[in-house]
């Protein structure tokens, strides 16, 4: 039972255009009951990775229907040596052997992974049992950034009394650069049109409009400049994505705040879409808000990607697997 109206809503997109997401994580019970979610929900075609006669049963022991849903075990996979050959033609150059891409095929992560770049699969949802490397760093080698010289990052949904916003990056790029970081704040400008919530872009600093003085500053500085250009471009410039930067949070989400601290801003006061200058400053500002101040987070999502491949928080429940499942079919619908 799905809780959250927004992730209701989200399911309710991807019954129109269902999506094949692969989850490598069968030996846990969250990921199998989130799969019968989806599953009964008809919200996407599931196929699950581990021991098929344990997944199998775990169905069978709780009544769930298992009509829709593909098991497999990698290891017994008839695809396995098809998708060794792939993985070792996409990381020869980089030195990687026959005999070290047999073994890494077997690993979950990589084998999901390498069924979405053979189009077996849309998407795939890991995490919670591995680390966020161990499920971005298949994705980054395999599937790779959508833009030749972009940067891949990750955002949040955060809801907060269901409304939604884009947090970006609290989970790749520790310290961007300007250039990196204008790639985050028009990747999640696009992310937030996708995902139905209005692109209003803050980029975020301790200080607001010259209030504060430092590198940091400056470079939150640049970053928005570059942003702001590339909003001018063929590209972006009819997507009604608004920019303002540098903002502190307080400017960007309160109104009465921006009127006195940014009252030129067309984005303080109403951002949607918070762009922090470190992972450090992202990753401590989603945590917060979701042990104290009662958010829901789901993700990270990576974003910049040739397809989906997302990560869950280990402590997460079946039900963020839900929300993160949702999340993926409509990446991949776009």
């Amino acid at each position: 039972m799905v809780k959250s109206k927004y992730i209701t809503s989200l399911l309710a997109k991807a019954k129109q255009n269902l999506k094949t997401i692969v989850l490598p994580e069968g030996e846990d019970e969250r990921v199998l009951e989130a799969a019968h979610i989806i599953n009964d929900e008809g919200a996407a075609k599931i196929i699950i990775l581990g021991d098929v006669a344990q997944m199998k049963a775990h169905f069978a022991a709780k009544g769930w229907n298992t009509d829709g849903i593909e098991f497999i075990k990698p290891e017994e996979s008839p695809r396995l040596s098809e998708y060794t050959e792939l993985l070792y033609e996409l990381r020869k150059e980089k030195g990687l052997s026959k005999e070290d891409a047999a073994k890494l095929a077997l690993n979950y992560n990589y084998f999901g992974t390498l069924m979405i770049k053979s189009g077996h699969a849309d998407g795939m949802v890991s995490g919670a049992n591995h680390s966020t490397a161990d499920t971005v760093r298949p994705a980054l080698q395999i599937i790779k950034a959508a833009k030749k010289g972009g940067s891949a990052s990750s955002f949040f949904i955060m809801l907060s009394n269901d409304t939604p916003y884009i947090f970006s990056d609290c989970g790749i790029i520790i310290n961007p650069t300007d250039k990196e970081l204008a790639d985050i704040a028009l990747n999640a400008a696009q992310t937030a049109i996708l995902f139905g919530i209005e692109p209003n872009v803050a980029m975020l600093s301790f200080s607001t409009k010259g209030s504060g003085k430092g590198d940091e500053v400056e470079k939150v500085k640049r970053a928005a400049q570059i942003a702001l250009e590339a909003l001018q471009t063929d590209e972006y410039k009819n997507l009604g994505i608004k920019l303002d930067g540098e903002l502190q949070a307080d400017a960007a989400l309160d109104s009465v705040v921006a009127a006195k601290k940014a009252p030129n801003s067309n984005v303080a006061g109403k951002a949607r879409v918070l762009v922090f200058p470190t992972l450090e400053a992202g990753n401590i500002s989603y945590k917060l808000l979701q042990r104290l101040g009662g958010c829901e987070a789901y993700g990270p999502i990576l974003q910049g990607l040739n397809a989906p491949v997302n990560d869950l928080s280990r402590g997460c429940f079946a039900e963020d697997i839900v929300g993160a499942i949702a999340i993926t079919c409509l990446q991949a619908t776009k």
